[in-house]
C-alpha cells in the first residue's frame, strides 16, 4: 500500500514482536530519510528538524493469530487489499505482496520465511 504494509510474522524467539517492529521501523527510517551530513546546508532552512513530520507512526496494530484458518484469512486480506484500494486489478499483480510466492513458488522482492541475519533481538537492561 502506499501509505501502509501489512506484516504476518511469528513470535521471535527472543524479544517480542514490539521489538521486532522497533528495529524494523529504526533501520528502515535511518536508510530512507536524507543524512543530514548530505543534505546541503542551505535546504536546512526548508526543513527543520521541528517541522518534519515523523517517518512512521507512533504504534502498529497487532492481532495474534492461534490457528491456520485465522492465519490464512489474514493472508487472503494482505493479498486482496492492493485489489480493493484500486491499486491492481489482481493479487499477482502487485509487486509488493507474498502472493506469487505463495501461489506460483516465485521468488520477489517480498522474501518469506527467512531468518533476520545480523540483526539481534536480544532484551535491553533498564
Amino acid at each position: 500500500m502506499p501509505e501502509h504494509f501489512h506484516l504476518l510474522i511469528n513470535e521471535p524467539e527472543v524479544g517480542s514482536p514490539s521489538t521486532v517492529m522497533q528495529v524494523l521501523k529504526q533501520r528502515s527510517a535511518h536508510a530512507l530519510l536524507p543524512n543530514k551530513r548530505r543534505t546541503d546546508p542551505r535546504q536546512q532552512t526548508l526543513f527543520p528538524e521541528t517541522l518534519r513530520p515523523p517517518f512512521w507512526q507512533a504504534r502498529f496494530y497487532d492481532f495474534n493469530v492461534w490457528t491456520t484458518k485465522k492465519r490464512l484469512e489474514k493472508l487472503r486480506y494482505m493479498h486482496r487489499n492492493p485489489v480493493k484500494r484500486g491499486l491492481v486489478l489482481s493479487p499477482e499483480q502487485w509487486r509488493w505482496s507474498s502472493y506469487r510466492s505463495y501461489s506460483m513458488d516465485e521468488a520477489g522482492p517480498v522474501r518469506i520465511n527467512e531468518g533476520w541475519g545480523k540483526i539481534s533481538f536480544e532484551p535491553r537492561v533498564a
